[in-house]
């Protein structure tokens, strides 16, 4: 249950109540602001390497090199206080030639551009002191292996030290600068095949992104760490963790990643399709709400309109994120936006189940103040914006509410009757977008080792659709479980999650753009009270048989090559009804535990379901999914009743004096 103020928790209990509802749109989808780009330039200038910084006046530094026909030069621009009057055409050659990659990093008013001589291999470096307006000379700093560059990122530390990456064939280099000093440059500890990208941030740690191959020549874009002693030790590397995968031998490449952190970790890439009608396309993902880095939760990647083979640079400064290529410039606002309906609102209706949750909101429009969704003073409202419902009542110290709910717009409709006109919002919560959701392409985890838990791999599949894993409370199961598990392309969000799930006894239920695990137990204790202080309206309570009582889980023990089968037992229900057996078969259990575990797991599911029924009540603003709730109702018999809520049905219709909630009941 959310946490209430002892005057609200008092107010929703009181005979006299006087409802206040709230409803925001926001300009966000799971608590993460939406950008809308906005071209600001666009020139003709050859796509190819490029870089973009913006140090602390806010100018915009952006470097670019030409293509092989025009000796590869190095080109640099600074545009003081960008914005849709400024002139992002006018570059400045820097004299240097044959540069194979290129990188820029800032911080405060020191700005430096990085590149490698395709020729000599010197890696170089200028630098300015004042934001971009002069520049020092070339300086050497080191020299590549090879020729064969596949990237350059950089990123400083708050304190100045920097560190330069670079991708020589299969082989990424760190290059770091500590005290004002120059240190050697020290090679990772992977085995892939040849890199093609590489970008970097720096946030307690180096954060990269890195596109290329592995070791069987699969394409790949991973994440990786190169530690500061934030979540990874100093100078050494964390795992390379998969964001997107294609096969060796298909039409599908990964290239060119860039990585900036306005609020949330933001990253382009270049996805090259090399089949029928070929493209070059770049793709964008965030990370989820609050996640770091090393979590490697990212929204399933979005294709942005623009034909591009080296991609979209980011930066950011003030209210405003930037993309940039050679020939194109755009901006975005990173500010969050609301617009409070509530004054207007005429009815809602919320229901939530297990695995669903709309949201009706009716507004009144009869001034026409509603005509134009998206639009002007309206532009928060909009298709695919957040919806944030609050639940309260008026009280002693004025309106409250019970914040935390967020719900998505998925449609809107106008009506008008009688001189009257409303505005309608349909909106779902996250398993909307969990049902929306179909794989891009193949994952697997645990064929040949354990890699990821249950717990692991739905907190992946569930930043795909934008939503973080939280815990309320969790099963040994879901940590300890590591099954062979297979993603195909096309695999439906719901049907995925709902398999995670079938492996262990937890539940999740969805909740202000955030998952929460919890794993019900008889045990619970009551979290609210209804039927002495917290008047019930209406009631049915049934009790009914259990849908199964035996499960037989068979499993494979690969070690002693024999097969484990296991029985659990509702004996009480087995008296009563003889056995209903469900039989499951998986060879991802290997131990008697495993099975035991698997069959306790589908009993607690069929003794939660075997009792039902519902309760009217004035509304609890702060009542969640799975809360264990006690029932005093002597006229059903019930004295302090435990019970589970399973679904909440919410209607508020102040032209009728309603405020009301139904809460639909199962066994503890």
């Amino acid at each position: 249950m959310r946490s209430l103020s002892p005057t609200l928790l008092s107010a929703q209990k009181q005979a006299t109540l006087t409802p206040y509802v709230k409803v925001e749109a926001k300009n966000q989808i799971s608590g993460v602001v939406r950008y809308e780009w906005s071209r600001l330039y666009t020139g003709s200038e050859d796509d190819y390497f490029h870089a973009v910084t913006m140090p602390g006046d806010g100018s915009l530094i952006r470097a670019r090199i030409t293509p092989p026909a025009d000796s590869n030069k190095l080109y640099r621009q600074r545009v003081p206080a960008p914005g849709p009057s400024s002139d992002f055409s006018q570059w400045t050659y820097t004299g240097q030639r044959d540069a194979a990659a290129v990188a820029c990093a800032s911080l405060g008013g020191e700005v430096s551009v990085f590149w490698i001589d395709a020729v000599n291999r010197k890696i170089q470096r200028i630098k300015s002191t004042d934001y971009g307006v002069s520049w020092g000379s070339p300086e050497v700093i080191d020299y590549s292996p090879t020729t064969s560059i596949g990237g350059l990122a950089a990123a400083y530390k708050p304190n100045g030290d920097l560190a330069l990456f670079f991708a020589d064939q299969a082989t990424l280099y760190v290059k770091k600068y500590i005290n004002g000093q120059w240190q050697a440059k020290a090679a990772w500890d992977k085995s892939t095949g040849d890199l093609s990208g590489v970008a970097c941030v720096y946030d307690s740690d180096w954060n990269l992104l890195i596109t290329g191959k592995d070791a069987a020549g699969n394409f790949k874009l991973w994440s990786l760490i190169y530690g500061d002693g934030g979540d990874v030790a100093v100078d050494s590397w964390s795992a390379l963790k998969e964001l997107a995968s294609a096969p060796s031998g298909g039409e599908f490449e990964y290239h060119q990643p860039f990585l900036d952190k306005p609020d949330v970790y933001r990253c382009f890439f270049i996805e090259k399709f090399t089949g029928s009608q070929a493209y070059n396309r770049p793709f964008w993902s965030h990370s989820v709400l609050e996640a770091r880095f090393i979590d490697n939760l990212w929204r399933e990647p979005v294709p942005f309109n623009l034909s591009s083979e080296y991609g979209l640079a980011m930066a950011h400064y003030g209210d405003y994120c930037w993309l940039s290529s050679p020939a194109g410039v755009w901006r975005a606002g990173l500010t969050p936006q609301s617009l409070d309906l509530s004054a207007d609102i005429l009815a809602v209706r919320e229901e939530l189940k297990e695995t669903s949750g709309r949201l009706v909101v009716e507004l009144r429009n009869d001034e026409g103040q509603y005509t134009s969704p998206g639009q002007g003073n309206l532009s928060p409202l909009d298709i695919g914006c957040q919806l944030d419902f609050s639940l309260g009542y008026r009280t002693s110290a004025g309106d409250e509410v019970s914040s935390g709910q967020t719900f998505s717009l998925e449609a809107y409709e106008h009506t008008s009757s009688g001189g009257k006109a409303s505005l309608i919002l349909y909106a779902w919560d996250g398993w909307g977008e969990i049902a929306a959701w179909r794989a891009r392409h193949q994952f697997r985890w645990n064929k040949a080792s354990s890699q990821m838990s249950v717990k692991d791999i739905l907190a992946f599949v569930l930043a795909r659709v934008g939503l973080k894993l939280e815990v309320k409370s969790q099963s040994s199961a879901i940590t300890s479980f590591y099954p062979d598990f297979i993603i195909n392309s096309g695999d439906r969000g719901e049907t995925v999650v709902r398999k995670l799930l079938s492996f262990v006894p937890d539940v999740l239920f969805i909740e202000g753009g955030k998952a929460y695990i919890l794993n019900p137990q008889a045990s619970d204790g009551s979290v609210y009270s209804y039927g002495v202080e917290h008047q019930i309206l209406e009631a049915s309570y049934k009790q009914g048989a259990w849908e199964l009582n035996r499960v037989q889980v068979e499993g494979y023990d690969s070690g002693s090559a024999q097969a484990i089968v296991v029985d659990s037992f509702a004996w009480e229900e087995i008296d009563r009804l003889y056995d209903r057996l469900r039989q499951l078969e998986d060879s991802n259990i290997a131990t008697v535990a495993q099975a035991q575990q698997r069959g306790e797991a589908y009993l607690r599911g069929a003794e939660i379901a075997s009792a039902g029924g519902s309760i009217l009540v004035p509304v609890n603003c702060g009542q969640q999914l799975y809360d264990v709730i006690d029932i005093t109702d002597r006229r059903a018999g019930l004295t302090s009743e435990k019970r589970r809520v399973l679904g909440l049905t919410l209607v508020y219709e102040p032209r009728r004096g309603e405020y009301l909630q139904r809460l639909w009941l199962g066994a503890v």
